[in-house]
C-alpha cells in the first residue's frame, strides 16, 4: 500500500493498493493506524486506477509531476492561449500570529482557497475581470507583501492567535470588501511537534497540516510529506519526538 495523494477539503488521504485507490478520512476524531515505510514516486491515478512508479524522486518524479503554470504568472500568460476569463478575487490571508500574504483566485473559490491554505483570517480586496489582471495586481502588491508562506511558518503559529493590531493596520491600507475568520477546531495550547507520522487520533486539518494526538504528544504533519510512502496498516512503534507536555 502507498499514500498517493491528499485532499485538504475532505479532508483525507488517498491510499493505493494493487491499482485500487481508497479514500482515508482524516476528520476530527478519526483514528489512523499506519506505519510509514520506504518512499518513492507516488505514480499517477487515471480513471480511479493507480499506476505505480518506482522512481526515487518524491513525491512525484518528472513524468508524474504536474506543474500549474498559473502559479508563476505575473500578468503575462504562460499558456498557448489564455483561459482565465472568470472574475478573480485579489485577497489578503493572515497566518497567526503576524504573517500575511497576498493572493488571487477565482472569485467563487475565495473562501475555499483561504481554507486550503490554512489561513486564520482573510480579506477580499477587489474583484477584477480575469486572471491576467488579478496576477498583475498581485505582482504589484507582492513588492511589499509576501505572496507565499511556507508550511513550517504556518506550523509555528498553529497554537497562536492573530495579532489584531498588525492585521488591522494592514487592512486599513485597502478598501476591504469582505472579511473571513476561520476556526479549525484544533484546540492547541502549545506548538505541536513537527513529525512525519500516520498514527494517532485526528484533532483536525489546517491547510496541509494534519494535527494528531499520539502517545501523549500532539504532532503537526504536512500531508504532502506522507505522499509516496509505502505503508502497512498497523500503528507505528517507531520512537518519535515527544512534546514537553508528555513529561508532565
Amino acid at each position: 500500500m502507498q499514500f498517493v495523494g491528499y485532499d485538504t477539503a475532505g479532508p483525507g488521504l488517498f491510499l493505493a493498493s494493487d491499482g485500487d485507490v481508497e479514500y482515508v478520512s482524516v476528520e476530527p476524531g478519526d483514528r489512523l493506524r499506519y506505519t510509514l515505510g520506504d518512499r518513492h514516486c507516488a505514480g499517477v491515478v487515471v480513471d480511479d486506477e493507480h499506476r505505480a512508479c518506482g522512481a526515487e524522486t518524491v513525491p512525484y518524479c518528472r513524468d508524474h509531476r504536474s506543474t500549474w503554470v498559473c502559479a508563476k504568472c505575473t500578468g503575462t500568460c504562460l499558456k498557448d492561449e489564455m483561459d482565465c476569463h472568470d472574475p478573480h478575487a485579489v485577497y489578503l490571508a493572515a497566518f497567526a500570529p503576524d504573517v500575511f500574504k497576498v493572493g488571487v483566485t477565482k472569485e467563487w473559490r475565495l473562501e475555499t482557497r483561504l481554507r486550503e491554505q490554512g489561513a486564520d483570517r482573510g480579506a477580499h480586496l477587489e474583484t477584477v475581470a480575469n486572471g491576467r489582471i488579478a496576477r498583475e495586481r498581485e505582482a504589484g502588491l507582492a513588492e511589499s507583501i509576501p505572496d507565499r508562506v511556507r508550511v513550517p511558518t504556518k506550523r509555528a503559529g498553529l497554537h497562536r492567535d492573530v495579532d489584531d493590531d498588525a492585521w488591522e493596520s494592514l487592512c486599513a491600507a485597502f478598501d476591504v470588501r469582505a472579511r473571513f475568520d476561520f476556526d479549525y477546531g484544533l484546540g492547541l495550547e502549545s506548538q505541536p511537534v513537527d513529525e512525519r507520522i500516520a498514527t494517532g487520533v485526528v484533532r483536525g486539518v489546517q491547510g496541509r497540516l494534519l494535527v494528531l494526538d499520539h502517545a501523549g504528544s500532539t504532532y503537526a504533519v504536512d500531508l504532502r510529506d506522507l505522499v509516496g510512502h509505502e505503508v502497512t496498516a498497523e500503528a507505528t512503534t517507531r520512537d518519535v519526538q515527544s512534546s514537553l507536555g508528555a513529561w508532565g
